[in-house]
Formats: structure tokens, sequence, C-alpha cells
């Protein structure tokens, strides 16, 4: 098995909202914030090589929305999915698998394309995209404040294309998603968010999706406004990253403007940053 970095370019969000309540006086330090209040954020994506089957675990807002909701969050970066599988040697045709994490516009978006006469189709034409019933219907169904999250181009077609499996928290993971060792399934951020755990190289990984957005997200307080049930973030946040600390695992981060990956360790202050690393040195 192989493990890729996709890079599909980068974006801003307001710095309040993607720390909570923590002050601007701590979080500035950790990503300085433009005369906006916006702070530069990645949307990183991993493929999985695994014999013939290739695995994309997210894949970032997309191409296909209007300039006036890109404008508002200054969408920038040369990279896109497209770009950083030719740079692999792969195309989009070439994905067997769709692990979407969650389906708020930043993680799934590039899921959906849309054609010069104006058709939404499935970027991956070849591919299954996995989600998981619970936050499916949470996702067509949406609360009035998650609702500007879940865009109905992003999620129906793929519904309707017939290529949707879901995974069943109850079973375990799918043979068909053997690549990963477990699922974890958080409902802090947004009911049943997963995150996928795997074995590589001697190590652990976790694809923290966003229970653990960036390295500045480590100690437990920093807390994304976005997050529906923060108090449950905050336990399931202390829960994986002390499991993560006893057994050493790699985090995988899909928002840290500059880290790829990190380590964290228990202190007397509790769990915090170890090392920082790229899934090429593993």
């Amino acid at each position: 098995m192989k493990l890729h970095t996709i890079d599909t370019g980068l974006f801003k969000l307001d710095g309040g909202a993607m720390f909570g309540v923590v002050p601007k006086s701590l979080w500035q330090k950790l990503n300085p914030a433009d005369e906006n209040n916006m702070c530069t954020w990645a949307m990183r994506c991993l493929l999985v090589e695994d014999g013939n089957r290739l695995l994309l675990i997210d894949n970032g807002i997309g191409e296909k929305q209007d300039a006036k909701f890109r404008g508002h969050f200054y969408l920038h970066g040369d990279d896109t999915v497209e770009k950083s599988l030719r740079k692999l040697g792969f195309t989009a045709s070439d994905i067997t698998d769709v692990f979407l994490t969650h389906l708020h516009f930043d993680h799934c978006g590039g899921s959906v394309v849309r054609t010069p006469d104006d058709k939404l189709v499935l970027a991956f034409p070849n591919a299954t995209y996995w989600s998981n019933e619970a936050h499916w219907e949470w996702a067509v169904h949406p609360n009035a404040r998650e609702k500007a999250s879940f865009l109905r181009e992003n999620i129906l077609p793929i519904q309707e294309s017939g290529q949707l499996q879901f995974v069943n928290p109850a079973a375990g993971v799918p043979g068909a998603l053997s690549q990963f060792s477990e699922i974890i399934f958080a409902d802090g951020h947004t009911e049943k968010m997963m995150v996928p755990v795997m074995h590589y190289k001697g190590r652990t990984l976790a694809f923290m999706a966003d229970l653990l957005p960036s390295t500045g997200h480590i100690p437990l307080p920093y807390v994304m406004s976005y997050d529906m049930r923060p108090l449950v973030t905050l336990s399931e946040k202390e829960a994986v990253l002390r499991r993560a600390a006893e057994e050493n695992w790699v985090l995988l981060l899909e928002h840290d403007p500059t880290v790829e990956a990190c380590t964290v360790q228990l202190t007397d202050k509790g769990v915090r940053l170890a090392e920082t690393l790229r899934l090429a040195d593993l």
C-alpha cells in the first residue's frame, strides 16, 4: 500500500469561527489573520494506492461553484484534485473508491463536476462513493445552522448515480475498505463524521478530517464554532488524542496550511504537539 497527499487548493475562513471561544490574542499566533480576520487553510486530501484499487479520502471544494461563492472563501493556490492526481500518473477515471469523511462543501465539493451544457455528473465516474446513512440523512435534511455547508449539487447527484454505498457503524469496516483498520465515528462537528484509521509502514495513521483541523487545534478548548456539539467534540478529541499519544499515531491534517501530519504527546498540561512531519518522510 502507498499513501499520497492530494492538495486541492487553499481557502480562507474567519479566524474566530475556526477557533471558537479562544481569544484572537492567542490564535493569531497560530494562524495569523488578514485585515478581514480571515485565515488561510488547506484542503488536503489523501490517496490510498493498494494493488488495483485507488481510494481517495475527501476531495476539496471542487471547481463548479460560481464566482460569488468562491469569492466568499478566497480560493487561491494552483493545486486541484486533477492536477495532484496527474502528478502521480493517475486520472479521475482511475479512482475506484471515494471515501467522504462528511458532506460539508470543503470536503466533498470535488465529488461532482458541472459539464459545459450545465449538467452535474460524478467527477470520478468509475468510483464507489462511501458515506453513512445517518450522516447522509443529516446532510439531505439539514438544520438551519448547518444548511449552508450542505450543498445539494454536491450531494444529490451521488445518490442519483447509483454509485453510493453506506458504511454501517455497527458492522465494522466493509471488506471493500480493507485498507482501513477501523473507522472512528464522531458526532461533535456534525452527525457521524468518519475518521479512517490505517496501518502504514509500521505506523498507525488517522485522517483527522474536522476532528482535528490543524496543529493549532490540539489543546482541548480549541474547538471550532462550526461544530454542532462543541462539548461532544471536546470529549471525542480528548479520547482520540490520548490514544494517539499513547500509541504514537501519525495524525494526517486536512486543513493545516503548512503541516501535513503530526504526532502528539502526553504532558502535565494535557496532550500537546510532539513533532511535525510529511507523509513522504514515513
